[in-house]
């Protein structure tokens, strides 16, 4: 009998979870489950499932029969690798009854045996998920028909003025006729924690245009009806909502009470990111009784199907979310947004081979573009946690956008700081109060070290407090939620205080502070060198009693100037420290993949987007409608946003296709006209900017209205995706186990991952002269193009031809010869471009990491 072992390893859904890898005779007892070894596994037949019995120009057929084009494009591109025909000419039907299939495959091989199972996978996977004993794991592993067996494991989550800082209403929404048509036809997806159907942004009842939202006819998604949902709750513009919890369910840490067994949103952050993405046009933002403007989503008439498979309490379950990938595949979705990143590298032969990534590929050959956040694990060198070359990855910049507050002390310094509040009265100074020096005769600092953070209004004198302005330590409590502004805002209003300044204390560092909604004034001063300058000027003015050591007098004054409005000055766009970096990291033992990630950077920095009313994830923004938040998972969904635009105006456009549009139309410059900066540190981060490289930003900042026209495009097809993991060292067994494709037949091909015909060009090892094929096709008018390029340091470079004329719905085929001219192991980088005599510009980076003079 087979031995069972299993590797654990970790993922996070932008923030972690763990799980294991089980393929064939491997296994594992779950980690969470003390002494009981019953698990959910996920189980990956040998047959093929739907999608792969046919071929990528079939699935995009059946895909969007009832879409009419809106631009009919026809391509002559034919892909480097012929397609196999491995089913004959014809096109298969469905296999009847797959779920019968899976239980009388469960009850033949487990035979009188207890065993749950979940769900069944028939689309982008031919497997099921099952909850049984280690032992009863091992039985199946050693079915023949059984190609590959995962521990399920655990995850959790990781605008108003973006779209005009992109440049949206006088370009991209133009050419699609406005914003009161921008996205309209297409589905995007959204895997996350759900949505709130009551919220303005995502009614069909838009009362900024003059039409009606259409019925997406290619989309077959329904919505779940519950207590929590009922019906009425989608429209046509929410067209589907389905929850996940199976796995949670049967593991008991699911809590309806708190999670909602439905679609509906106790969270908030699924909200937010749809809302980015895909929200209407011209909802008022009113937060803590303050308009902060008029939010729109990016493509603000694209439609949302929601597929909720993350929850407050506990995450959520991969089970669960390959069964929502699965589930929005077979919807017909055009554009999947996720918030799904590793928290720690994949063991075995590649990172791209994980059950998700995996999944995902079956969909991106279906037809769907897939946009994923990169993780906030940045900024060190190979924190990327997006790896697959299939996946467009996003990461986080900033935005010209900055809500300024500050507080002018009586000494005439002025300190800046954040906070959404009004200001004190103009011209007029009042005094300031430590809470440390506002106790009453009962409370004592030896009783309670947090007194400092003005969390509960009994311990305080209100006659010293009532007028003034109450000081507060902001604490790593804040930061872990056991302390809250609200909190201390709320016993500042029940003494009577006049509003409140919270310092720093001096060991909060790295954490990123949004302005937080206030409802008197008040400011948050994040910086810890401003926060000693504060209390250096306050205990320098109070006086105390020669005897008792009391405070009996408080000298120190100021005034909060508010932090209600706007500053649009800031240079933007500018790389965030958090936001993960490259090179993308091929294996747990940190060697580098021929791919380029992030492939793009967004604004994902202090973003407003619709917040649930049932969230009480963030007690700043309990009860509002809009919250404030940052993270790659910001950024995702407004790529996502874009996507859905290209996608509105060509139908035919791959998911490749719809990735360089994006991709060579990227920005390399700030809106100050430097080029693009980058964050470098948790602390002080914008004092430590350097330019930023394609390992920080991809091929740059995502411009909207260029991806519409991008006059050439890098195609690369499901094929070739297939020979690159078949050229990866030792990966034979895990492609078949994972897409019953046979590396060694004949009618496979094996490449590298520099050989992928992407709009760029990286290679980890350049072991001498090396040339690199590239193609592209023309999707504009007839136009000449003349070629430059600027060599990564260390490296000659050579572009051929030099300039080329190129027809509607032609090709042309690029060489790139590099050359190492010195030995380094240091990253380098240059840049190709294409430059059009009709104004298209095509921008190629080139990344070379190791360099290998060859004697």
């Amino acid at each position: 009998m087979a031995r069972v072992m299993l590797v654990n390893f970790g993922f996070l859904l932008l923030v972690m979870i763990c799980f294991g890898f089980l393929s064939n005779t491997l296994g594992q007892q779950q980690d969470d489950d003390g002494d009981d070894d019953t698990a959910v596994y996920i189980v990956t037949l040998k047959q093929p499932p739907f999608v792969h019995l046919f071929e990528e120009e079939d699935l995009k057929q059946i895909r969007h029969r009832h879409q009419s084009p809106k631009h009919g494009h026809t391509s002559k591109f034919k892909p480097k690798l012929q397609p196999r025909k491995r089913h004959g000419r014809g096109r298969p039907k469905r296999p009847p009854s797959i779920a019968q299939t899976h239980d009388s495959f469960l009850r033949k091989t487990l035979k009188g045996e207890k065993y749950i199972k979940l769900y069944s996978y028939n689309y982008l996977i031919n497997g099921f998920a099952v909850f049984v004993s280690s032992q009863q794991a091992e039985k199946l592993s050693m079915r023949r028909e059984v190609a590959n067996i995962v521990l399920d494991f655990s995850v959790r989550t990781a605008t108003t003025y973006t779209p005009q800082f992109m440049g949206l209403p006088e370009g991209a929404w133009v050419k699609e006729g406005g914003f009161e048509t921008a996205g309209e036809g297409i589905v995007i997806g959204f895997i996350d924690t759900g949505i709130d159907p009551n919220h303005p942004s995502f009614s069909d009842k838009d009362i900024n245009s003059q039409h009606s939202y259409p019925t997406p006819k290619h989309f077959s998604g329904v919505c779940e009806i519950t207590p929590d949902f009922p019906s009425g709750s989608c429209n046509k513009k929410l067209v589907g909502a389905r929850h996940f919890a199976q796995s949670a369910i049967t593991r008991g840490t699911f809590n309806s009470s708190e999670d909602y067994a439905s679609p509906f949103d106790g969270d908030g952050h699924g909200t937010h990111t749809a809302s980015i993405a895909a929200g209407n046009h011209g909802v008022p933002v009113i937060v803590s009784n303050h308009s902060f403007g008029n939010a729109s989503g990016i493509a603000p008439r694209a439609h949302i199907s929601v597929y909720k498979a993350l929850y407050k309490s506990f995450g959520g379950f991969a089970a669960d979310v390959v069964a929502a990938i699965d589930q929005a595949a077979q919807d017909g979705v055009d554009i999947l947004s996720l918030s799904i990143t590793p928290n720690r590298k994949p063991p075995g032969v590649a990172t791209f081979f994980n059950p998700i990534d995996m999944a995902i590929l079956s969909a991106v050959k279906t037809g769907i573009f897939v946009v994923q956040a990169a993780g906030n694990t940045g900024p060190s060198p190979k924190s990327m946690s997006s790896f697959s070359p299939w996946i467009f990855t996003v990461g986080a910049s900033s935005h010209d956008r900055v809500y300024s507050n500050s507080i002018t002390l009586g000494n005439n310094v002025t300190i800046p700081g954040v906070g959404f509040s009004s200001p004190t009265d103009d011209g007029k100074m009042y005094k300031m109060v430590s809470a440390f020096h506002a106790l009453n005769n009962t409370t004592s600092v030896d009783t309670d070290m947090y007194l400092g953070e003005c969390q509960d209004y009994e311990n305080y004198n209100q006659e010293l407090v009532s007028g003034n302005l109450l000081m507060c330590s902001y604490s790593v409590r804040f930061v872990l939620g056991l302390s809250t502004i609200k909190q201390a805002l709320d016993v500042a209003k029940n003494l009577s205080a006049v509003g409140v300044v919270f310092y720093m204390d001096p060991y909060v560092l790295g954490f990123q502070f949004n302005p937080t909604p206030m409802d008197m004034p008040g400011i948050i001063i994040p910086s810890a060198e401003d926060s000693k300058i504060l209390l250096k000027y306050y205990n320098s003015s109070i006086e105390r009693d020669a005897t008792t050591k009391d405070v009996v007098e408080f000298g120190a004054v100021a005034a909060i100037e508010g932090g209600l409005n706007a500053n649009f000055s800031n240079k933007a766009p500018m790389v965030m420290y958090y936001s993960a970096r490259g090179p993308d990291p091929e294996d747990n033992s940190f060697n580098d993949a021929d791919i380029l990630k992030p492939n793009l950077v967004a604004p994902g920095n202090s973003i407003w987007g619709a917040w649930s009313s049932g969230s009480i994830d963030s007690t700043e923004f309990e009860g509002e409608k809009f919250a404030m938040m940052s993270g790659t998972s910001m950024a995702a969904p407004h790529v996502a946003g874009v996507a859905a635009l290209i996608k509105q105006t060509y139908p035919n456009f791959s998911p490749s296709a719809i990735a360089s549009a994006l991709s060579t139309t990227a920005l390399l410059n700030d809106n100050k006209g430097g080029p693009i900066m980058a964050q470098r540190t948790y602390a002080n981060p914008d004092q430590s900017l350097i330019n930023a490289t394609p390992f920080d930003m991809g091929s740059g900042f995502v411009n909207a209205t260029a991806a519409l026209d991008p006059g050439l495009i890098f195609d690369t097809s499901f094929e070739d995706y297939m020979s690159f993991l078949c050229g990866i060292n030792g990966s034979d067994s895990v492609v078949f186990n994972y897409t019953g494709i046979d590396c060694s037949s004949n009618n496979s091909s094996r490449i590298s991952g520099f050989d992928l015909n992407l709009p760029s060009i990286t290679v980890s090892t350049l072991n001498g002269k090396q040339v690199f094929k590239r193609w592209v096709r023309n999707i504009a008018g007839n136009e000449t193009y003349n070629v430059g390029w600027s060599p990564p340091y260390g490296v000659s470079m050579k572009v051929s031809p030099a300039q080329f004329s190129i027809g509607t719905g032609e090709t042309q085929i690029l060489s790139i010869t590099l050359e190492p001219t010195k030995n380094s192991s240091s990253s380098s980088f240059g840049r190709i471009g294409l430059f059009g005599k009709a104004g298209h510009v095509v921008n190629i980076p080139v990344s070379v990491i190791a360099k290998i003079v060859l004697s």
